[in-house]
């Protein structure tokens, strides 16, 4: 079966937008990972990898792992100071992802 073009407006990068992000919180430990670093930033409180391994008892090399795959889809972004790395939700890609699949399961 053809999908006729004027019923399908997503465009290759929206279906590349869909597929990264996805993939990305398609992890529990992300999932909790990305509340946490959006739920910090509203309360302007800074995030780093120390506290992240704090907060949720896993490896430091577990927890930089799962932060590059959100880094890596656009969700979170990375601010270095000093010898520190600071991470913040990037409310303007999970936004841009709702409206993408909401668009993506309307025919």
């Amino acid at each position: 079966m053809r999908i006729r073009r004027e019923i399908d407006d997503l465009e290759e990068r929206d279906i590349d937008l869909i597929a990264t992000v996805s993939d990305a919180l398609a992890h529990p430990v992300r999932l909790k990972l990305f509340r946490y670093i959006m739920h910090s930033n509203q309360t302007m409180e800074p995030v780093c990898n120390k506290e992240l391994v704090e907060v949720f008892g896993y490896a430091q090399a577990t927890i930089s792992q799962h932060v590059k795959k959100l880094v890596k889809s656009g969700l979170v972004e990375v601010k270095k100071k000093d010898k520190y790395s600071y991470y913040y939700a990037n409310l303007g890609m999970l936004m841009q992802y709702l409206n993408t699949t909401k668009r993506f399961s309307i025919l």
